[in-house]
């Protein structure tokens, strides 16, 4: 069991995923000063008003965007494995926990869920104008790597973070992707909506 500093926040990190942080408060100035210093990773952990969630994101600075002369920092940092707390721990400014990793459990590869996935995040991105790609469906950790991609509520994206199946994660995640393209396009009809509103057909 490892210990490690805790960033509680109200985002989600993945793994795989790069995410930019303003660094301002004094107790993570001391613990991101750290782990530069150190070269050590800390836990991204989601918080909200119901508290901080015990599944949490190992992180490492990428690289430091920009310095402020009272030490406030813009950051991007990376996702790592992933981890459940199992103590938290005292004696430094910031929140210690002791952590250990959580793995997957075995499942077979599902090369038809993960070319659903793919065919929705598709969808989506066309519908969006993005050209963007989905990535390689054949990697270990594609159902993150495509949910890091896209604009995901907290709450879900939590459910995915915690789920130890990869079939699992794909499942949840292509329903998601179908409700994301679903809300964008009742956006757009709602939007056509408004602009004839007033007028004659």
């Amino acid at each position: 069991m490892e210990e490690i500093g805790l960033f509680p926040l109200g985002i989600v990190l993945l793994p795989t995923e790069v995410a930019p942080l303003h660094i301002f408060e004094e107790r993570y100035k001391e613990l991101i000063g750290e782990c530069l210093e150190l070269d050590r990773e800390f836990g991204v952990v989601y918080a909200d008003e119901a508290g901080v969630r015990e599944t949490g994101t190992r992180a490492r600075v990428a690289q430091v965007l920009e310095r402020f002369e009272d030490g406030r920092m813009n950051i991007l940092v990376v996702g790592g494995e992933r981890f459940r707390v199992e103590r938290l721990t005292r004696g430094r400014s910031f929140l210690t926990a002791e952590v250990e990793p959580l793995e997957d459990e075995w499942d077979e590869p599902d090369a038809e869920a993960a070319a659903r996935v793919t065919e929705a995040f598709r969808a989506l991105a066309a519908l969006m104008g993005s050209d963007a790609e989905p990535p390689d469906a054949a990697s270990p950790q594609f159902s993150f790597e495509v949910a890091a991609r896209v604009e995901i509520a907290p709450e879900a994206k939590h459910e995915l973070l915690e789920l130890r199946s990869e079939r699992a994660r794909l499942e949840r995640l292509r329903e998601l992707l179908g409700a994301a393209r679903e809300l964008h396009l009742a956006a757009r009809r709602l939007g056509a909506h408004a602009k004839r509103n007033g007028t004659r057909l």
